[in-house]
């Protein structure tokens, strides 16, 4: 129909006034108005939710056991997870974990648990930047720790000499042909766009993610570097997915002993898993640590606003709007929580993030126009 409406309107263009051709052109046009209006209503019908629906909670796939025996949710069918890091922070000896808990669908390490349906159980795992010997060495590693030298759920793709179109084209294709596919890894998210910083590009990757985890009910955990100066996940792309994952998770290295990699959760829909480190043994696998302590622990960030200096509150508000003008309530909570942590060294939950906002609201340092309007920063201000 496009094609015909293009050559109506050139006829049109060039001086022939036909009567019979003005009608046919305008018809074309009201019919294809009529088109877009009913797939419209189409898309509205699909996406509505009424309160009588009877909706499912989404299936676990991906578990965390914390040392008290109770279980955290990490991942769940039609969502997506963030594990960030510095780099060298062994981001991807952690990722080893998940896709082997969710590979062999039980646990590992006594630890870490995948629950993946029988007729959703195949894993893709992609990497972006690694030589493929070195994507094989990590396959490797995932064989044993589940005791399964070639296991047929998992396959495993490495992307490092496409271009980040046909990375994102490769990666879409696996995941739409195969319909057994329950949990994916992209160890490498920012690999996908040309800049980490383009607002568009992020846009694109985030509603990717989205749709993809939707469409197809599966979990996507995606890999991003922090930023040297701060722990904030990198560029507007880090932005996006920090603020539509279910759960985003740190990987660091320990300050008191190097050889220990620090998994903490900066944001978690289900109850937060606890932290806990790991280390590398003998054989290049990753291993649980023991007798280990990170100063921030969560038992130590009850601190009392009185504790904390004005002017090192306002500037948790200026770095929460350091890449956008507006937030509204629930970025904005994860902002604070990731600004909290990045300049105070030590992790807050949710409702010290709120008392936080509360507080700067009451300051005059975050402007709220109306009642469930998006958050602004004030002017800094104190007696």
């Amino acid at each position: 129909m496009l094609n015909q409406l293009f050559e109506l309107w050139e006829e049109l263009a060039m001086g022939n006034n036909d009567k019979k051709l003005n009608d046919e052109f305008f018809t074309h046009i009201e019919n294809d108005e009529k088109q877009s209006t009913n797939q419209m209503d189409s898309m509205l019908d699909e996406a509505k939710i009424n309160a009588s629906d009877e909706i499912p909670p989404p299936p676990v796939c991906w578990q965390i056991i914390n040392e008290n025996g109770e279980t955290s949710t990490i991942g769940t069918l039609g969502n997506f997870s963030l594990v960030i890091g510095k780099a060298k922070s062994r981001k991807s000896f952690f990722i080893c974990l998940a896709v082997s808990s969710t590979t062999k669908n039980g646990l590992v390490l006594n630890r870490f648990k995948g629950t993946l349906k029988a007729s959703k159980c195949d894993v893709l795992y992609f990497d972006t930047e690694q030589h493929k010997y070195h994507v094989q060495k990590a396959v490797k590693r995932v064989c044993s720790l589940i005791g399964n030298s070639n296991p047929d759920t998992l396959h495993t793709y490495g992307l490092r000499k496409y271009s980040p179109s046909q990375r994102l084209a490769m990666i879409q294709h696996a995941i739409y042909s195969n319909d057994h596919v329950g949990f994916v890894v992209i160890d490498g998210i920012k690999d996908l766009i040309n800049s980490i910083n383009d607002e568009s590009e992020a846009t694109m990757i985030s509603s990717k993610l989205l749709k993809w985890t939707e469409e197809r009910n599966i979990h996507i955990v995606c890999v991003l570097h922090q930023n040297k100066g701060d722990n904030n996940a990198r560029g507007h792309i880090g932005t996006e997915l920090v603020n539509k994952a279910e759960t985003v998770l740190s990987v660091s290295k320990s300050p008191e002993n190097k050889n220990i990699s620090i998994v903490e959760a900066e944001y978690c829909r289900d109850k937060e898993p606890e932290p806990f480190g790991f280390e590398i043994d003998g054989y290049g696998l990753p291993i649980l640590s023991e007798n280990w302590q990170v100063k921030t622990t969560k038992k130590t960030s009850a601190i009392g606003m009185d504790e904390i200096p004005p002017d090192q509150i306002y500037a948790l508000v200026i770095q929460c709007f350091s890449k956008v003008k507006d937030l509204g309530y629930t970025e904005l909570v994860i902002q604070m929580k990731l600004a909290f942590k990045s300049r105070m060294k030590k992790p807050i939950g949710d409702n010290k993030a709120k008392e936080m906002i509360t507080h700067c609201k009451n300051e005059g340092w975050l402007i709220q126009k109306s009642a469930k309007g998006k958050y602004k920063i004030g002017a800094f201000s104190h007696e």
